[in-house]
């Protein structure tokens, strides 16, 4: 006997509507990632190719990687030539009409690139570092997100909403960084790094970059380098030196047991702090991380950063 069509029509009522498969998205290095994370949430699911605690600009994807980048909906890059074999292989493999964010070239004008000693004008690749500026890291949010909403236009007040709540905290790590600067005495306000991660950071802050010291190749300095950068350390006064877990150097620690300055090895650009289930497992915690470092080694007050929200809103 046929059902009524009350009933036909009562249950697609009352159906539950079937969730459509999340997006995915393919990133490149973890603050990326963890960004991309924030605003798409439990509607994206994100890969990161580049493994936390890898040098970024020598990476080169697996061939495994290709599957993520060929299946992918998104795929979002810092640019600024940090992934240049990744936007190759993702050029190759991607499926027609999929996009490619760069998020570094859609944030900052070609006028707006850094040089320096580990990015010399001469070869062209600009600093790519914009990421530990959280002003700038608040546009890639935004063109994150704009760019979910265009695929995904069903659920963009969801993703308007991620953002609005991801980017009043960031504000206050934002805050929180000047503060922590304007504890430093001024002329602690300086900067000398291995890797120059801290181009667009110093600006911004109210810090002097006063130099880098691994050069483009990514090998280690000269000699003559060297010496050339204990002598600037000693003429600048700086009370210490930074280094990172990814860009290992004994020379690092020559230079600064020479110059008579504090060696401080573990800032990070890239890698996230803690495992993955911490609560400051996240690219805030990395810049909430590396300021209480940076502020303590040099002279200020690391309680800058006490009570300040730092993990992640899924």
């Amino acid at each position: 006997m046929a059902r009524p069509f009350w009933i036909f029509l009562a249950l697609c009522i009352w159906m539950p509507t079937l969730a459509a498969d999340p997006l995915k998205v393919v990133t490149s290095v973890a603050p990326i990632t963890n960004i991309v994370k924030n605003v798409g949430q439990e509607l994206i699911e994100v890969h990161g190719i580049v493994p936390e605690g890898t040098n970024s600009h020598t990476f080169e994807p697996a061939p495994s990687d290709a599957k993520y980048l060929r299946d992918a909906d998104l795929i979002v890059l810092n640019g600024l030539h940090l992934e240049l074999p990744t936007i190759k292989l993702a050029k190759k493999v991607r499926r027609p009409g999929v996009p490619i964010l760069l998020l570094g070239d859609n944030t900052i004008s070609r006028k707006d690139w850094k040089f320096d000693f580990s990015f010399p004008e001469e070869e062209g690749h600009p600093n790519p570092h914009l990421w530990p500026n959280v002003y700038l890291a608040q546009r890639y949010a935004t063109l994150v997100r704009d760019a979910l909403v265009e695929l995904d236009p069903a659920n963009r007040d969801r993703y308007f909403a991620n953002t609005t709540a991801y980017l009043a905290r960031m504000s206050k790590v934002d805050a929180a960084i000047f503060d922590c600067v304007f504890s430093i005495p001024p002329k602690n306000r300086k900067l000398v790094t291995y890797h120059d991660s801290f181009a667009y950071f110093a600006p911004r802050y109210g810090m002097k970059v006063i130099g880098a010291i691994q050069p483009s190749d990514f090998s280690e300095p000269t000699a003559r380098e060297v010496a050339r950068i204990i002598q600037q350390l000693r003429a600048v006064g700086v009370p210490a030196v930074f280094g990172s877990e990814v860009f290992p150097s004994p020379v690092l620690k020559q230079i600064a047991r020479e110059a008579g300055v504090r060696y401080i090895d573990d800032l990070s650009d890239d890698d996230l702090p803690g495992e993955p289930n911490d609560p400051d497992h996240s690219y805030l915690g990395m810049m909430k991380h590396n300021l209480e470092i940076m502020t303590r080694a040099l002279g200020g007050d690391p309680s800058c950063m006490t009570g300040v929200k730092v993990s992640n809103l899924f």
